[in-house]
């Protein structure tokens, strides 16, 4: 085992975990900093706000397996269950209670497998365009703060131009912006997950935005697994794939030994990260067990708690956890935003 890896060896992961779940528990503070969290998801980044003691206003998203998960885990948070194109800002005012320039936080992660490099990087793909309706929100809003999620594929080859027009249209919003590469695997997330932070700060405020730095070196999985009790059952490989776990070692994937179809196949490896967990369901095998990583074990992966509640089937699960920001890396961001900005 590394030294990097060693530093972590004798973390309590799931305590960590527990912890953090208390942190969403808690009653929230009467001056608790508010969030409007849109492409929501399943909950991964308002779950992450949450552990940082803010307090969500409205989540907008339209997966239906997404929305009941959602609201099974944030039962007082109101969800708008369908196209962010057809909500206005009037409405979403209403829904808040706020006037313009009231909010601290518009949180969005848009849809980014346009951009994805795990896809067919088309310029054109439709869903590269949501970033305009997060924009017009945005403009509509004025929040004191936005954050935006998006994948490291926006800065890679030709997608640089997308990129360019999207940090256009954020600071022609009025807003000093900020973009940053950081890894989640830092944040006390078990995963190696590279992702684009935007941090805009509206230019009234007359602060900076800036980044949190790392706070940890990074936990392995088979530190984060240890003691999960499994619920669901891992798919049981046979033919190709269990022909390819037999061949990959851990910690190398398909696309490795040139694998074709099975390009994002990874086998984990316990003093290692998991790579990073993507939306199609089954693609992380365990290390010694001849089978997929468990719903348990891929969630300790994203750094969501054992209580958190996620529905639906296999892949509809496994899907949730793919598409979410990790809540722990989200909590560092949402942290630091408070502490830098909100709270100057």
């Amino acid at each position: 085992m590394s030294a990097v890896w060693a530093q972590v060896a004798e973390v309590d992961y799931p305590a960590i975990l527990a912890a953090a779940w208390e942190q969403h528990l808690a009653p929230r503070a009467e001056d608790a900093p508010t969030v409007v969290s849109t492409f929501a998801g399943c909950g991964g980044s308002s779950l992450g706000y949450s552990m940082a003691g803010y307090r969500e206003l409205l989540a907008v998203e339209w997966d239906n397996n997404a929305v009941e998960t959602f609201m099974l885990n944030f039962p007082g948070v109101p969800v708008y269950h369908g196209d962010i194109a057809k909500l206005s800002v009037e409405e979403s005012l209403r829904l808040t209670g706020l006037e313009p320039g009231q909010l601290d936080v518009l949180d969005g992660s848009p849809p980014c497998q346009g951009f994805s490099t795990a896809g067919k990087r088309n310029m054109d793909d439709d869903r590269n365009q949501l970033f305009r309706e997060y924009v017009r929100l945005l403009r509509g809003l004025r929040p004191r703060v936005f954050i935006m999620e998006n994948v490291s594929g926006m800065v890679k080859g030709k997608m640089k131009l997308v990129f360019a027009e999207i940090m256009r249209e954020l600071k022609a919003s009025g807003y000093s912006v900020s973009c940053r590469l950081l890894n989640a695997m830092y944040f006390w997330v078990p995963q190696s997950r590279e992702r684009l932070i935007f941090i805009g700060v509206r230019d009234d405020l007359g602060i900076e935005p800036s980044h949190p730095s790392a706070l940890a070196s990074a936990v392995s999985a088979g530190v984060a697994c240890h003691g999960v009790v499994n619920k669901t059952f891992g798919k049981v490989l046979n033919g190709t794939q269990r022909n390819i776990w037999d061949t990959i070692r851990p910690g190398r994937s398909g696309e490795d030994y040139r694998l074709g179809y099975y390009m994002n196949t990874v086998k984990c490896a316990p003093g290692r990260p998991m790579p990073t967990i993507l939306k199609g369901g089954g693609t992380h095998l365990h290390w010694d067990e001849a089978r997929t990583l468990t719903i348990e074990e891929l969630k300790r992966g994203g750094s969501f708690p054992d209580e958190f509640i996620i529905t639906g089937s296999f892949a509809q699960q496994w899907s949730r956890v793919g598409n979410s920001v990790p809540p722990l890396f989200m909590r560092a961001i949402a942290g630091h935003v408070r502490r830098e900005v909100l709270n100057g």
